[in-house]
């Protein structure tokens, strides 16, 4: 449906109109005012979000140096613009509601009727004037309206995850036609009424689609493209950023790797965003150069400017996923590799060792917490498995089986959590794959007996006994990254002690062995398990026959040793004398500058020096900023946060303390301080959890995972991509 502009008494329509629509604002203030003076009293009580999406007013209500031409083809607002210029007075509300209500309907029901051209010739299609301006013909508006009819199916289709080609698994090669789900839904919307499609359509022949496969592609890379160009301005504006690397998926049959942005916006909040998908195929080092490629060309982003990147994945990919970051951080420096704030760090050391033991544990775990989502009935199950097992320990049991309504299998203390939960776990599981009462489907009795066997192994006892012990040092560590500012500033602190007991462990690997073996064979004992070597290791090794290998010795040599030299090169890696320093800086914050006692030095920062706004006066500053903390504030709540250090009036008068601080709050290992910053990574959670690996299509996606799109904006932008009309032509 067209947009119409949303000034009272005036009924021009972008679709109809050579005039620049422009959004509402999304500052609160600067949109009330626009409220204001438009005089709709019917759009007072709507938020700024709502206004910005839904609403537009055109380009007649500014005054001309209020607008900017960027390109050719591209025109905006100036940051303070305020319409002005209106048919009524400025900024006085309309006394008669009745007359304003039946305004509105009057100026709804003409948007069907086609506008006349603008009296002024020398007009532009930007709404700028121009000295010989083209006009537009009625024949290039009615092909702008069918382009727009076009790319309006293809936003729902994004929005409501609509596959393009529908659900049939049909044969590539099948002659036999059955419409797409994009040609059904265009042949709907011309049985609906829309004119400008029919006409379009009506001699096209009853078996062919409407739209080549070819147009098709290019309008989706354009919908891409413009979904991206707002939030890419505010990345550019911002200056730094992050990347955060995500677990792979499938698309169309091949690996992809998701990929965010972390920047400091224009009002000081930390957003973190969805930037697209990366084809992950090739050697590290291919992908790595496709990756700065793409952030250079594809989103015109320096990688120069990143400051940080994170990633998170698991299974046999997590090996070459962190080689790609390291081979990141080699090519730039100041893009530090640390632990990503949406996982904890223990979960991220386990999925990153590439051990077949380890392995088991962790994708069994994700099978628990996937079999008990199915159903509250099977969480209901294992209520009573820990009821039964805890018989006496009430308080416990009570404990446990309340995180287990939670998400534990992704907590810090996972491990421990398992291995209390075990016997149960397997009690329910036998439960379940029983089904004597005919309780439970197929399906999910075979499932329970799947990870019955996988419990009942002792591989994974004795691979969930190792995690559990080897990482009980770094818990509490992680823990505490992702906490308040000031947790994390101390952990960076207590690095030294975690390597330090970790490499005793280490040291001492034959004793603290022995303890962990003897742990895991007294588990095993309590569920019946046999003590055994993995079948695997004799199938691969295929020892002499007068060699034998014991139990104690195998796990010691190819599972403790390796997981405990895992955590040590892990948390190096992870914790560079970059990202030391980086967190070390957070002593700016004033509320971790007073728990300090105002004894803080900021050498730290010497790192950032080139991105600061004059460095030579670092020093100056950084000694201003303290003694304003210590000596001026008295009874006063220091900001405790970066963003709430940011948000302070004065903070302006400190611009190299400013830089700084929205440097450090877009490194990936600092928590999103609400859930709203998380909201696309919620959203690409959700694509893929209902979507099919073969309906999944990376532009659609956008739309999904994305928010916010401009109709008008992707015609422009197609038809500047793709001038020749012949190319949005009917196939013959």
């Amino acid at each position: 449906m067209p947009n119409f502009c949303a000034a009272l008494h005036c009924s021009r329509m972008s679709s109809h109109s050579v005039l620049a629509f422009f959004r509402f604002p999304r500052d609160p203030e600067r949109c009330k005012k626009w409220v204001e003076n438009c005089c709709r009293s019917d759009l007072r009580d709507k938020t700024p979000e709502h206004l910005n999406k839904y609403h537009r007013l055109c380009a007649r209500h500014f005054e001309p140096d209020l607008i900017l031409k960027t390109s050719p083809f591209r025109t905006v607002l100036k940051d303070t613009a305020i319409p002005t210029i209106f048919d009524h007075p400025t900024r006085k509300r309309v006394k008669n509601e009745q007359a304003e209500d039946e305004a509105t309907k009057a100026k709804v029901s003409k948007v069907e009727e086609k506008e006349e051209a603008p009296k002024d010739p020398a007009e532009s299609a930007n709404g700028q004037e121009t000295d010989n301006g083209p006009q537009v013909s009625d024949e290039e508006r009615e092909h702008k309206e069918y382009l727009r009819s076009l790319f309006d199916v293809v936003v729902m289709m994004g929005r409501q995850n609509i596959p393009l080609h529908g659900h049939s698994d049909k044969e590539p090669r099948s002659k036999s036609f059955t419409p797409s789900n994009f040609q059904a839904l265009l042949e709907y919307r011309i049985n609906a009424g829309d004119e400008l499609l029919r006409k379009k359509f009506e001699t096209a022949a009853v078996n062919l689609e409407y739209c080549s496969s070819t147009q098709l592609q290019q309008m989706l890379e354009v919908s891409e493209k413009c979904i991206l160009e707002d939030l890419l301005a505010e990345v550019k504006e911002a200056r730094f950023f992050s990347l955060v690397m995500d677990n792979l998926v499938e698309i169309t049959g091949e690996n992809h790797l998701p990929l965010f942005i972390r920047f400091v916006d224009q009002i000081s909040s930390l957003r973190e965003e969805f930037l697209g998908f990366l084809r992950f195929e090739g050697d590290v080092e291919g992908i790595a150069q496709s990756l700065a490629v793409e952030i250079s060309e594809k989103y015109s982003l320096n990688m120069e400017q990143c400051r940080g990147q994170a990633y998170f994945c698991t299974g046999i990919y997590a090996f070459k996923v962190k080689a790609v970051a390291i081979r990141l951080s080699e090519q730039y420096p100041l893009a530090v590799l640390t632990p990503s704030s949406a996982h904890s760090l223990n979960i991220c050391l386990a999925n990153s060792m590439n051990f077949t033991s380890v392995q088991l544990v962790m994708s069994t775990l994700k099978k628990i917490d996937a079999f008990f989502s199915k159903s509250p009935l099977l969480q209901n199950q294992l209520d009573n498995a820990i009821s039964i097992y805890y018989q006496g320990n009430e308080e416990k049991a009570a404990a446990l089986k309340e995180v287990c309504h939670t998400n534990w299998t992704e907590q810090h203390d996972a491990f421990e959590l398992a291995v209390d939960l075990l016997e149960s776990l397997l009690l329910c599981m036998d439960s379940v794959h029983d089904n004597e009462e005919f309780k439970w489907s197929d399906d999910v009795a075979h499932n329970a007996f799947v990870i019955s066997e996988a419990l009942s192994d002792f591989e994974f006892v004795m691979a969930l006994v190792v995690l559990k012990n080897t990482l009980s040092f770094s818990r509490a560590f992680g823990k505490n990254l992702q906490g308040q500012t000031s947790e994390v500033f101390f952990a960076a602190s207590s690095l030294t002690a975690v390597l330090h007991s970790v490499n005793e462990v280490l040291e001492n690997i034959e004793v603290y062995h022995e303890f962990w073996f003897e742990e895991a064979i007294n588990l095993a004992a309590a569920l019946e398990i046999p003590i055994k070597i993995p079948r695997l290791f004799f199938r691969k090794q295929r020892p002499d026959a007068g060699e034998e290998i014991q139990p104690e010795a195998y796990y010691k040599i190819h599972l403790t040793f390796p997981v405990v030299s895992h955590v040590i090169k892990e948390l190096s890696d992870l914790f560079s004398e970059n990202h030391l320093k980086a967190l070390q800086s957070l002593s700016l914050v004033p509320a971790i500058m007073g728990q300090m006692k105002f004894n803080t030095e900021e050498t730290s920062a010497e790192i950032y020096k080139d991105d600061l706004p004059n460095p030579d006066t670092l020093p100056t500053e950084l000694n201003c900023w303290k003694i304003k903390w210590k000596h001026g504030t008295k009874n006063v709540t220091l900001p405790s946060t970066i963003y709430e250090t940011l948000q302070l009036s004065d903070v302006k008068f400190f611009p190299n303390v400013c830089a700084l601080l929205k440097v450090l709050s877009c490194l990936p290992v600092l928590s999103l301080p609400d859930d709203r910053c998380s909201t696309a990574r919620r959203r690409l959670m959700a694509y893929l959890q209902d979507t099919p690996a073969k309906h999944r299509n990376k532009s659609l996606a956008m739309f999904n995972i994305g928010c916010g799109h401009d109709l008008d904006l992707m015609v422009e932008t197609y038809l500047k991509m793709y001038p020749d009309k012949e190319s949005t032509e009917t196939p013959a």
